[in-house]
């Protein structure tokens, strides 16, 4: 017959029980600070929207407020099938791609020229930037009268030096003066992006690749160009997040005419000028749906760029 022994269970002993509330305690020490500017947010942001929502699902006209009634889907099936609606659907999406596939194009240009060295580097990179730096609305009122009146605007000024026609821009080509607009102010925001990628390159690499015999164009193919994938991707995700919802360029120009109303004019018009604040709300919470669905990519590709980073570290 052989004894056995049994170790004794381990016990939390009271300094490990007395070190929860002490750790608790500092972790709430620490969110303390956070939670005035988290209330803030939730009661600025998400009580509208959620007051907007509950809207969305009334037959709502502001005209006639005793003749509310719930509506359930209605709205929403209004506005997909509203050929006004989709033809504003239709112009975000064009205005979008072609503003952000521009200001891409011209902004890794841009970042190219910026990342040799040269004299005065800094002085062009700060008059390149200024464009973002303007207010929007300013932007679209220096657009529509320095640029395109067609009575004293700099671009007819210039036609008119050279024997040209002086065309109303604005009357002829709308959508295209919109997305000049646009793209002139977000250009910069692009090149910052991807200047910031091609400093962030391995140039040892690059040495070798040249050593290598390797051109200019196949270094930027085989090494730039893949590289800045992730910032080309961001640059695009963060800009259509913008035009998405843009509204000022649209208003200020064209004031949603000729064409030019994309779907948050649209919103504007439904709710200020019809009055239907049910419908209007429908086309609004559309819109920020599919905003969040382009920033769900967006964070994915910040978090990939910043694990990257870290893996490099």
């Amino acid at each position: 017959m052989t004894a056995t022994t049994t170790a004794p269970m381990a016990t939390a002993g009271p300094a490990q029980t007395a070190g929860k509330p002490a750790t608790r305690l500092r972790a709430w020490a620490t969110r303390g600070p956070l939670l005035p500017a988290l209330i803030f947010m939730i009661v600025v942001t998400q009580l509208p929207f959620v007051a907007t929502l509950v809207i969305s699902f009334f037959d709502w006209n502001s005209l006639y407020p005793d003749a509310r009634s719930f509506a359930g889907f209605a709205n929403y099936q209004q506005v997909l099938t509203d050929a006004d609606l989709r033809g504003s659907v239709w112009t975000t999406i064009l205005l979008t791609v072609t503003v952000v596939l521009a200001s891409l194009v011209l902004g890794l240009g841009l970042a190219l020229l910026l990342d040799r060295r040269f004299r005065g580097r800094g002085i062009v990179r700060t008059l390149l930037i200024a464009p973002f730096l303007v207010v929007p609305v300013a932007a679209a009122l220096l657009w529509k009268h320095v640029l395109f009146n067609p009575e004293y605007g700099l671009l007819n000024g210039l036609l008119h030096y050279v024997g040209g026609p002086q065309p109303d821009w604005i009357s002829t080509t709308p959508l295209l003066a919109i997305e000049a607009s646009l793209i002139w102010q977000w250009t910069p925001f692009m090149m910052l992006i991807l200047l910031a990628g091609l400093q962030s390159r391995d140039h040892q690499q690059i040495e070798a690749a040249r050593v290598d015999g390797a051109s200019d164009w196949q270094i930027f193919r085989h090494l730039t160009l893949p590289h800045l994938r992730r910032y080309l991707e961001l640059g695009a995700l963060l800009g259509s997040i913008y035009i998405v919802q843009n509204f000022d360029a649209v208003f200020t120009l064209t004031s949603g005419g000729l064409g030019t109303a994309n779907l948050p004019y649209t919103v504007y018009q439904t709710f200020y000028q019809a009055h239907e604040n049910g419908l209007a709300s429908a086309a609004g919470v559309l819109v920020v749906i599919g905003s969040i669905i382009i920033a769900t990519f967006a964070l994915r590709v910040v978090s990939s760029l910043f694990r990257e980073e870290a893996s490099r570290a």
